[in-house]
């Protein structure tokens, strides 16, 4: 389990447990954040779970691969920290973790 932290665009902050195995898309989903939109469930096939990982974290959460970064390019304000929250699996190595959302899910 890991204790991440989600920040809307308006610096509102929701940490929360997620389990381990969850990706970070659905820690937010079943925890009710605001700013995750996730409308193709987690598949990798729109860019409505799109946050920006804090830069302390882009290590440890990876980069992005060919088909996530395909997506990102349709992704609202696209920065260097830029992810889709779906393609993060949650592990122990990401409790502290922090996301930020960005002002619009497209």
């Amino acid at each position: 389990m890991a204790r991440i932290t989600y920040v809307e665009f308006d610096e509102t902050a929701h940490a929360v447990d997620v389990p381990s195995g969850l990706s970070v898309m659905e820690g937010a989903i079943n925890n009710n954040i605001p700013g995750i939109e996730a409308e193709c469930g987690g598949m990798c096939s729109c860019a409505t779970c799109h946050v920006y990982v804090d830069p302390a974290w882009t290590e440890a959460t990876g980069s992005p691969g060919d088909i996530e970064q395909g997506m990102l390019e349709s992704a609202w304000d696209l920065q260097d920290t830029s992810r889709l929250s779906c393609q993060i699996e949650v592990g122990d190595e990401l409790d502290g973790l922090i996301v930020r959302m960005p002002e619009l899910q497209i």
